[in-house]
């Protein structure tokens, strides 16, 4: 075997296996053991042996993809890159890459595709059926004026949800921390507040912000105040009348915390997990009556991750839910500030 082989094998983030001509292992990198590769000296998988068999047998490099069995055995699969060539005159290279994340990134971005040309087509569908029942009531005001009031409202909910697929795609490449300035959460939290007392005060909703001082975070204002803002019109789209909604934000010992507390139904433990999915909806229907458009939390959560942080959900089908979202706290010599009049919305 050629010199610096092993010393090569020894460095690669990737699985490299070298193989002599009795389809022995001579020397693999660490990786190529830790993924199940190579056992007590011998490639596990028969697809890639065959591969290196058919590369010794008559020269050429080759590589393919596989879904390899994990372990070697069992209905669970892997998929990989595999790439093999020759190596001196007995020897034979073969390079495995893992592609499930690639995968698994290229099955999320088809369903995400396929979700939305599914969300886009019902107010799409709705407001040409309303159009034409607008053209054949023409010489009736009231149906014409109640058409055109669904057509608005549905209207609404298309841009809405175009809003929030733009939002979602900008937050999957956005640079939190190249926008970054020392925030006081207390004053996200009642910017998020202020927008949303209109839509409380239709269900005669109490909002009320319980803030510690001294919360400071870095981070870009616009996103938390969206953040905070989502799940606070989340509580008031799922709690009743004449009950409230308390927003509190406050100090632990490891981070900060802004917390959406509501009286609402309640979340059920089998769908807990699933709320931050993209277009995941507890209550279909609901969620049509209220606008919603299934992205919300979905947001909420990339916010969090760019800054560093975590939303989680505590929820009693029946006593409510809270949602609390833990960012890291600004270092103390930071000096940049944002004054509360110049926030946006």
């Amino acid at each position: 075997m050629p010199a610096g082989v092993s010393d090569v094998l020894s460095v690669l983030g990737t699985s490299g296996i070298v193989l002599d001509s009795g389809d022995l292992v001579v020397t693999c990198s660490t990786e190529a053991v830790r993924r199940g590769l190579v056992r007590r000296g011998e490639l596990v998988h028969p697809q890639l042996l065959a591969l290196v068999r058919e590369v010794r047998r008559d020269g050429h490099a080759r590589d393919d993809a596989y879904d390899l069995p994990l372990g070697g055995t069992g209905p669970a699969t892997t998929a990989v890159g595999a790439r093999a060539a020759r190596l001196g005159s007995h020897h034979v290279l073969l390079v495995v890459d893992d592609r499930s994340q690639s995968r698994r990134v290229d099955e999320t971005r088809r369903d995400f595709l396929a979700n939305v040309s599914h969300e886009l087509k019902t107010p799409v569908g709705g407001i040409a059926l309303l159009a034409e029942a607008v053209l054949d009531a023409r010489d009736d005001p009231e149906a014409v004026r109640r058409f055109a009031k669904q057509m608005k409202k549905e209207s609404d909910r298309l841009t809405r949800l175009v809003q929030d697929i733009v939002d979602l795609s900008r937050l999957q490449g956005h640079d939190v921390l190249g926008d970054s300035a020392r925030l006081d959460l207390a004053e996200v939290a009642a910017i998020a507040v202020d927008h949303s007392r209109t839509v409380a005060d239709q269900k005669n909703i109490e909002l009320v912000c319980v803030a510690e001082p001294g919360c400071f975070a870095l981070g870009d204002r616009d996103l938390l105040v969206t953040a905070v803002r989502n799940l606070v019109g989340n509580a008031i789209a799922y709690s009743d009348q004449d009950t409230r909604i308390i927003v509190r934000t406050r100090r632990t010992e490891r981070d900060l915390e802004v917390a959406v507390t509501d009286q609402g139904r309640g979340i059920a433990p089998e769908d807990q997990d699933r709320i931050f999915e993209r277009f995941y909806r507890v209550d279909a229907a609901r969620s049509r009556a209220t606008g919603g458009t299934g992205l919300g939390l979905s947001i909420v959560k990339h916010i969090c991750a760019q800054h560093g942080g975590t939303v989680t959900v505590w929820s009693r089908v029946g006593r409510g839910s809270t949602f609390t979202l833990r960012l890291p706290a600004a270092p103390a010599d930071e000096v940049v500030s944002v004054p509360h009049g110049e926030a946006g919305s």
